[in-house]
Parts: C-alpha cells; sequence; structure tokens
C-alpha cells in the first residue's frame, strides 16, 4: 500500500507519519520546499510532543518521503487548508487545486479522499471535476471523505483512539476509505455518505463555537453584574444536567473560528444561532481589548504616567505554538495600534520568535509590568504568583479572581 498526502501541515504531516508508523509508504506533498526539507532532515516545522521522534524513525525507515510532485500511489490524501474569501465565504481553490494534481496520477481501483475542512458538496465537487479529466474512471475509482478531529498538543493519541466519520460517494467509496484508515485507527469507523461526513465535521465545531459563545456571553453579563463569573460557572456546573464551558478572550485556531463560516455562508438564513455565536466571540476579543485600553487611561491619570503592558500569550489554545485565528493576537495587535509608545511586552512561550512582535520572556514581562493581561491559560503562567501590587486582566481564567 502506498498513499500520497497532499499538504503537510497540522494535519497532514502527524497523519502521514502515523500512516508511515503503521508499515504505509508514504509521499508527503507540499508546495513549501523548505518544509520538504526539513521533513526528509527528520525535522518537524511544527510543534507537537513525542511528533519527532515518530518522524526521524518514519524517514530512516525509508516508509515517509517528503516532495513537492506527488508520485504514482494506491491513495491520495487532500490535507490542505481550507480560507476564507470575501465575507467570510469558504474558499475551496486549495483543495481543488490539490485535487487536478493528482488527476493524472489516478488509477482503476484507487483510493482519493479528502480531510480538509469543507463546505457540503465538495467532495462530489471534486469528484466531478474528476471523471471530466478521466471520464475512464467514473465508478472505478474510490472516493470519500473523512474529516480529521484531533487536538493540538496531543496528536499522536487522538489520530490512532479517536473515532472517525467517513462518508463516501457510494457506500462502496466507504468501505475502501473503512479499509484504509483501519489499519492505524483504534477507535471506531462510523459509516454514512459524504454530505453527513462534510456536515458532521462543520457541526461539531459550531456545536463547540455556540457553547463557548454562551460562555463568553455570560462573562459579560458577570463584568457588568459585579459577579465573578469563574465561580459562578463552577457553581452552576453543580448541576446534574449543565456543563457550562470556560470563557477566554474569543475564539482562535482553524476549526472552531472558521467552520461556523462554512454554514453561514450556504444557509444564512436558517443558521441564525451559529451565526449569532460567531458574532459574540469576535466581539469578546474586541471588547478585552477596550478593556485592556481604559486599565492603561485609567492606570495614566492615577500614577501620571504610562504603564508598562505585559500582553501574555499568542496562541489560539494554551500550551502550542499554533496562532491561526488566534484572538490573542488581534488583542495584542489593537492595544499597540491604539497607543502610541506605549511600553508593551509581548509574550509567547510556545514561540521563539515572531515577524511582528518582539517576544518577552514570561517571567521577566511579568516582574516589569504594571498591567498584566493574561490571554491565553499556557502551564508556565499558572506558575506565577498573584501580585496584588499589578493590575491584573484575567480573561483565560489564571487566578480565576
Amino acid at each position: 500500500m502506498k498513499a500520497c498526502f497532499m499538504g503537510l501541515g497540522y494535519i497532514g504531516l502527524p497523519t502521514a507519519i502515523i500512516a508511515a508508523k503503521h508499515d504505509i509508504d508514504v509521499i508527503g506533498v507540499d508546495i513549501n520546499p523548505q518544509v520538504v526539507e526539513m521533513t526528509n532532515q527528520g525535522k518537524l516545522h511544527i510543534v507537537e510532543p513525542g511528533l519527532e521522534a515518530y518522524l526521524q524513525e518514519v524517514v530512516k525507515s525509508g516508509k515517509l518521503k517528503a516532495t513537492v510532485k506527488p508520485e504514482v500511489s494506491d491513495a491520495y490524501f487532500m490535507v490542505v487548508p481550507t480560507p476564507f474569501k470575501g465575507n467570510h465565504e469558504p474558499d475551496i481553490t486549495y483543495v481543488e487545486a490539490a485535487t487536478r494534481t493528482v488527476i493524472p496520477f489516478l488509477k482503476e481501483g484507487d483510493l482519493f479522499v479528502i480531510e480538509s475542512t469543507s463546505p457540503v458538496g465538495t467532495t462530489e465537487m471534486m469528484a466531478k471535476i474528476i471523471f471530466q479529466e478521466r471520464p475512464e474512471l467514473e465508478d472505478k475509482i474510490f472516493i470519500a471523505y473523512c474529516p480529521e478531529r484531533v487536538l493540538p498538543g496531543n496528536v499522536i493519541y487522538e489520530l490512532v483512539h479517536n473515532d472517525r466519520v467517513i462518508g463516501g460517494i457510494r457506500p462502496e467509496s466507504t468501505e475502501k476509505a473503512i479499509a484504509f484508515y483501519s489499519r492505524f485507527v483504534q477507535g471506531t469507523l462510523h459509516r454514512t455518505n459524504c454530505r453527513t461526513a462534510e456536515m458532521c465535521k462543520l457541526t461539531e465545531n459550531s456545536s463547540r463555537d455556540v457553547q463557548i459563545a454562551f460562555a463568553n456571553e455570560l462573562s459579560l453579563i458577570c463584568d457588568k453584574a459585579g459577579v465573578n463569573v469563574w465561580e459562578l460557572i463552577n457553581l452552576a456546573n453543580k448541576h446534574p444536567r449543565v456543563n457550562i464551558l470556560q470563557p477566554g478572550c474569543g475564539v482562535g485556531g482553524h476549526c472552531i473560528a472558521v467552520d461556523p463560516y462554512f454554514i453561514t455562508a450556504d444557509f444564512p438564513m436558517e443558521s441564525q444561532i451559529i451565526a449569532k455565536a460567531r458574532e459574540i466571540n469576535n466581539y469578546k476579543a474586541f471588547w478585552c481589548a477596550e478593556k485592556v485600553e481604559n486599565a492603561m487611561l485609567k492606570f495614566e491619570l492615577e500614577h501620571r504616567r504610562k504603564p508598562i503592558i505585559a500582553m501574555m500569550g499568542l496562541a489560539f489554545k494554551p500550551d502550542i505554538d499554533d496562532l491561526r485565528e488566534a484572538p490573542a493576537k488581534y488583542i495584542t495587535t489593537k492595544v499597540m495600534q491604539s497607543c502610541n509608545n506605549a511600553d508593551i511586552l509581548v509574550v509567547e512561550p510556545n514561540v521563539t520568535e515572531h515577524k511582528v512582535f518582539k517576544l518577552t520572556p514570561y517571567a521577566e514581562a511579568y516582574e516589569k509590568a504594571d498591567i498584566v493581561v493574561f490571554l491565553v491559560a499556557h502551564k508556565e503562567f499558572k506558575t506565577l504568583p498573584y501580585r496584588e501590587d499589578k493590575v491584573i486582566l484575567d480573561f483565560c481564567g489564571i487566578y480565576k479572581k
């Protein structure tokens, strides 16, 4: 069995490595030559605990090879980004480009799977493109959709142990895809059709977004009501049928902050709650930035000098290096733009350097700052003692005060 993975990013690379670990010959394709070079050297270009040792093992054994062009294989996997265009409209041009790239290599009996988060109908659209170019392959190759559902920071475990939803354009395609994934997935493989599988991925992340929006909306209400939102949620969750999530400074990442728009773009009238949740979670980041700006003005009026501010965290969630769609990054940028010549220390312990922000070690920033803004609940921040002599804005529940 030889498999070709189109895209070696946060999902494509770990999946390719795990497949190679399970005795599948893997070709990993990426348009970035640096990613290809690093991969072939056994160097991980993303942060994921334990994965680099696996990469070195499969590269050394010859089971994984990275390249900028695909090769003839038995199975092809589209694991490329699906960004936005216009007003939060999903852009599937990367999926289409990756699909068109492998069309010349397809042969009878091959498996073609899309893992990229996609609008409903994308798998059928790619099938149509394939059969327009290669009509002789109609009903002779197996096309399916299988969305990823892994947690950054725990990818190795979840790729193997999580259940997967697999939907083919025909039942035969579903079975062919299940046969492949069963080689390394120990979780249950659930059969469905491609449209349901596509909608399932969008539904999972939209559900999370709505639940987080409820927590974030509560935090806005509690701030106005003079109620500690952390204590409130803890007490409310004592009810046996209540499970409120924790609020934060917004929602980020390339899943929860993005996927709901794939539904609202296609079904604008029907997706009222989903759309409102997106508005609330986006507004929370704006609200946090305003809170910081107001604290800075208050400090300057009281102390007759500008404060030193520490912006603690840039990643979209704790203990990872992924800054995609991160509300903390937006808040930090907005605060810096609103305050000329302000002394702002930017902290992100999971990133060594950044093209835009000059980074400061977390302990140094905490010591120097007059105003400390906790944006992401990184484990390093939880070791810092609460200081009464500082203005602390805790948007992520480090101290829950």
